[in-house]
């Protein structure tokens, strides 16, 4: 038989109700000729009411025992999914990471799956057709025991990795929208679902403020060539959309030159000023950010007339701004900085396709579309298949519309 991997997240399983649909969508892929395996997340707003608790408990929590809480809410979810299944009579059971089980570090709150071990579940496929409901978002430290988690999203991530341990056919995320989508339609209604994207277009969609998918998934669907479908939970379950296919860049007929706007509020901007022009200046700046786990993008480097001094520009995400402020003012000697500035009213605006390597120009056309309506660049990044741009956050409506409409992406219906 043929496997099929499918995840529904919080919103799809968020009360009893729901969970009987999804039985519904499960049921259908099951008369269909699939064995399958389901990945389940906590009902909406559970995760955040048992991160509530562990807090109000101990501000100072040990971080594995903060997994052995949170890792609950699904664990109800795969429990109460296997019984609404088997009501409709469909042999079902529920799995949790450990049983399965999913191997991972033992970075509690952030791990990452080592290996995944599915023979328990393909010998109940094989002896019972037997429904696999599995727990997302965690997995077991093989060598403490202990019941890890993987971070928010992790859901997702679990799903994409079980399906490549199985050798499904595909791996169906279920979600409270229809596909993905040009941008995101509540900016811009004239947005349009894609019917397909290729693997890299939507890692950098999703690494550049896209909240479809989380980026370890996508990641994950890349390198083990899992073909993905992001397809809507509310849909009726006798005659579901088709969503959007996630797959090799080959698969797709002809690739637009801009496939989709992204856009990320989670920035922030920190320039330093009049920074000596010498060896192991930028050494200074970035280690002691690398060695605090904060990520630096965009960064930008323009030497003064003189050469002897430069200014340093680059963005961080917004909630480690003002720890990076203070490392950097720590550090403010060493380095050398005559001034240390910062910006929190700052966007990050992204265009993404896998048609920009063979079209020159792209982004230049950006820059003058951008300009014509008054808005300022603050930094630039590009690479192979996107382009970004800074800009202030009160121009981040009128940015994304407009490179929406510069590239052709506007529904024409």
């Amino acid at each position: 038989m043929p496997r099929l991997v499918m995840k529904f997240g919080g919103t799809s399983v968020a009360n009893v109700d729901r969970i009987r649909n999804v039985a519904r969508h499960v049921a259908r892929e099951v008369r269909a000729g699939y064995d399958v395996a389901v990945v389940v997340s906590a009902m909406s707003g559970k995760t955040n009411e048992l991160v509530g608790w562990v807090r109000d408990a101990n501000p100072l929590y040990d971080p594995a025992e903060y997994d052995t809480v949170v890792a609950s809410g699904e664990q109800v979810t795969s429990g109460l999914l296997a019984i609404a299944l088997q009501k409709d009579g469909i042999p079902a059971r529920s799995w949790q990471g450990w049983q399965v089980p999913i191997h991972t570090s033992d970075q509690h709150g952030s791990a990452r799956i080592a290996a995944i071990d599915g023979a328990a579940i393909l010998a109940r496929f094989e002896a019972a057709r037997e429904v696999a409901v599995v727990s997302g978002f965690q997995g077991v430290h093989p060598e403490t025991g202990r019941i890890t988690t993987l971070g928010r999203g992790g859901s997702d991530t679990s799903a994409v990795a079980l399906a490549a341990a199985l050798g499904a056919e595909r791996c169906d995320i279920y979600t409270d929208v229809d596909g993905v989508y040009t941008t995101d339609p509540r900016v811009v209604p004239r947005a349009r679902r894609l019917d397909r994207v290729a693997f890299e277009e939507m890692l950098e969609m999703a690494s550049l403020g896209a909240k479809v998918l989380q980026v370890r998934s996508v990641e994950l669907a890349m390198v083990h060539r899992v073909p993905t479908y992001v397809r809507s939970s509310f849909d009726d379950p006798d005659h579901p959309k088709p969503g959007t296919l996630i797959c090799d860049e080959e698969d797709i007929m002809e690739n637009p030159v801009v496939t989709g706007i992204a856009f990320s509020r989670d920035e922030a901007q920190i320039t330093l000023r009049r920074v000596a022009d010498k060896p192991g200046v930028a050494a200074a700046i970035f280690g002691p950010l690398a060695d605090a786990n904060v990520n630096v993008d965009m960064i930008i480097q323009v030497v003064s007339d003189d050469a002897a001094t430069t200014d340093i520009t680059f963005t961080v995400p917004s909630a480690d701004y003002e720890r990076s402020r203070a490392l950097l003012e720590e550090n403010k000697d060493r380095i050398g900085a005559a001034v240390i500035q910062g910006a929190t009213d700052v966007v990050k605006v992204s265009a993404i396709g896998v048609g920009m390597r063979s079209h020159a120009g792209v982004a230049s056309r950006a820059f003058k579309a951008l300009a014509e309506k008054g808005i300022n660049i603050r930094a630039i990044t590009t690479s192979e298949i996107k382009f970004s741009v800074l800009i202030d956050a009160a121009y981040t409506e009128l940015a994304v519309r407009t490179l929406h409409s510069l590239y052709g992406l506007d529904d024409k219906a």
